[in-house]
């Protein structure tokens, strides 16, 4: 089974140095590929496109299926090759293979030539299209809107006789544009953001910012894998965790509440571009789109971008959230994104949309000055290739409940500022608080003999540090959610 790949059409215009080596890198990508998932596959590299012979073990459709995600391939078709010395030489290699399927339809007959011949290929349009004509009952040449097209490309002594035409999803081929370092947190933006830079040709690896316990570090992990394994196999990267949760302590412990959420991504952004040098990438990736929340304003992301010691991509800076989310759709990752928990336990209460600088900075020197780089020296590196081994995992089951037994604890497990607001009290029960983001260090300091039903607004955080614990080997916890 042999198809012939065309090309990215930007590729094409690029200078003949550069197009040579985007053209090997399409190949290889394509080699790497199909080892990863098991495919025996023979391609080389032409001057204009890539010819792919795979194993005959391969269905048709798993081989269109592999190539229709593979950035830098524009389109491809099936083709069968024929050696080339006349036209009426080549009617008759064709005509039992094509000729059914013009039977009661309009035809046309489309020839690229290459090489040098004594026709030309309008002149080998004509005869062979009257060859078929006059073979086959057929409706007549329609050259407009034909309902069958017969593509023939005659390169010297060699014809190859093209089937249906498919296409791919574009784009340079992955590893060509630079390595860069996306910051992924299993929602709808992050997955697409990292999308759009794999299909611009960057090599991508994943950075996670642990906030929510090992049960969202899991969800992130399947959604990483699954678009490094769909779109970007042909090359290995890593997946860095970076926990978080100490930094979160002090924003919200120390910090003005107007500032939060810009705070957050400054830290994230120091950590990121430490990251990003240790393992000399180029670049980090987020999935924000200008005014989607308050910290994304030009004011907030211009102090964001101030703290960046990398360049910073925003692919999605102008796009709208609902095409965002068709993306996801199209991609693959919504799933993903629908069942994620969304992680909000950073928030600001009247977030303040243009500050200055030098607010933000006064803020941030109230928390401790080594946070970033204890964060640094605390990230956790695997090869994305070994995360199903970690996402396999039996998981940790909890169970939730809406109504307490007598001697059950409440372990409220909601940001101080929340509690202020709006104080828990439960007739009959024992009400703990224990900030989320200390419940996996504080959590042994408690009596162990007692029952706790963690709690948060949402469910979301409860549900996520109960899991946490239950991997530490707690199995004294649920999640309480009251009826409403």
């Amino acid at each position: 089974m042999k198809f012939i790949i065309r090309l990215f059409p930007e590729i094409s215009i690029k200078s003949k140095p550069v197009r040579n080596r985007l053209i090997r890198q399409v190949r290889q990508n394509l080699v790497n590929v199909c080892k990863h998932h098991g495919i025996s596959v023979n391609a080389y590299a032409q001057w204009d496109k890539v010819v792919a012979i795979f194993d005959e073990t391969i269905t048709k459709d798993r081989a269109i299926t592999e190539l229709s995600r593979i950035p830098g391939i524009h389109s491809f078709m099936e083709v069968n090759e024929y050696p080339f010395t006349t036209l009426d030489s080549l009617f008759d290699e064709i005509k039992d293979v094509v000729g059914p399927s013009i039977e009661n339809k309009t035809f046309a007959v489309r020839v690229k030539r290459k090489g040098q011949h004594e026709f030309n290929s309008q002149m080998a349009e004509r005869v062979i299209g009257g060859k078929f004509k006059a073979s086959f009952p057929n409706k007549g040449v329609c050259l407009d809107n034909p309902e069958v097209l017969i593509h023939i490309e005659i390169e010297n002594q060699t014809a190859y006789l093209s089937g249906e035409k498919h296409l791919g999803i574009g784009g340079y081929p992955v590893g060509s544009q630079g390595e860069v370092f996306s910051l992924i947190s299993g929602g709808f933006d992050s997955g697409v953001s990292t999308y759009d830079v794999l299909h611009r040709g960057c090599r991508v690896n994943y950075l996670f910012f642990n906030m929510g316990g090992t049960a969202h570090e899991i969800g992130v992990k399947q959604e990483s894998y699954f678009l490094w394994d769909r779109f970007a196999s042909s090359h290995r990267v890593r997946f860095v965790t970076i926990p978080f949760e100490p930094i979160v302590g002090q924003i919200l412990e120390r910090t003005h509440h107007g500032v939060r959420g810009v705070i957050l991504k400054r830290m994230m952004m120091r950590v990121g571009s430490l990251v990003a040098k240790k393992f000399d990438a180029e670049a980090l990736v987020t999935g924000e789109s200008l005014g989607q929340v308050s910290s994304q304003t030009l004011r907030n992301l211009t102090h964001i971008d101030n703290v960046c010691d990398v360049l910073l991509l925003r692919p999605l800076v102008t796009a709208d959230k609902q095409d965002i989310i068709d993306k996801s759709r199209e991609i693959g990752t919504i799933g993903f994104a629908e069942s994620m928990p969304e992680y909000c336990g950073v928030i600001s209460d009247h977030p303040n949309v243009c500050p200055s600088a030098s607010f933000v900075e006064e803020e941030e020197a109230k928390m401790d000055s080594d946070l970033v780089q204890k964060a640094f020296e605390s990230m956790k590196v695997v090869d994305i290739n070994d995360i199903p081994k970690d996402t396999t995992k039996l998981k940790t089951e909890v169970e939730t409940v809406s109504e307490l037994l007598s001697n059950e604890v409440v372990l409220d497990v909601r940001a101080p500022d929340d509690v202020e607001k709006a104080p828990l009290t439960v007739e009959g029960h024992e009400v703990i608080t224990m900030p989320f983001y200390k419940t996996a260090s504080d959590f042994h300091t408690l009596d162990q003999i007692k029952t706790y039903a963690l709690y948060c607004d949402q469910g979301v955080m409860s549900l996520m540090q109960a899991k946490q614990l239950k991997e530490k080997g707690y199995h004294n916890v649920k999640v309480y959610r009251p009826s409403k």
